[in-house]
């Protein structure tokens, strides 16, 4: 299932990485990449961006703290954490501190990551028509409201 409707930005200090991310998932999605967490918040600046992967271990910023600070400027595209490193304080952070979807290893299995990138962006789409249902909701009762008020003022 290919979908190149699905925009994904990828943030890696390391070149190699953003090398392979790229020869692996150009041809399945679009693909946006950052050497940085200041890169990847341009990047979020003027690109539609589903879904961000970003490495947990860079210079001056990590992942997590990344995530934890697009939170209110960016809240919708799904985070995904990905490390070499196996760290429990990094995963209990990426979850309760930047809200992270799913945490991988490195290195990745192209299968997983594809299957991920797929069910995130599946979750974003449920979370924006849920809002857009509980927006058309919410009309609905303040439509009902006034009816139900000029019916008892009758």
């Amino acid at each position: 299932m290919e979908d190149k409707n699905i925009n994904v930005l990828y943030i890696d200090d390391e070149p190699n990485n953003i090398t392979s991310f790229k020869a692996a998932f150009r041809r399945i999605f679009n693909i946006f990449t950052a050497e940085s967490a200041e890169e990847g918040r341009m990047i979020l600046e003027t690109e539609l961006i589903h879904v961000i992967l970003s490495d947990q271990r860079m210079p001056k910023m990590t992942g997590i703290e990344f995530f934890q600070s697009i939170l209110d400027t960016h809240p919708e595209p799904i985070r995904i954490l990905i490390t070499g490193y196996t760290d429990i304080t990094a995963v209990i952070d990426a979850i309760n501190v930047g809200q992270v979807y799913k945490y991988l290893s490195k290195p990745w299995n192209e299968e997983e990551v594809k299957n991920t990138i797929l069910k995130s962006f599946e979750v974003m789409e449920l979370r924006r028509q849920n809002k857009e249902l509980t927006l058309k909701l919410l009309d609905a009762n303040k439509k009902l409201e006034f009816l139900a008020r000029q019916n008892l003022l009758s």
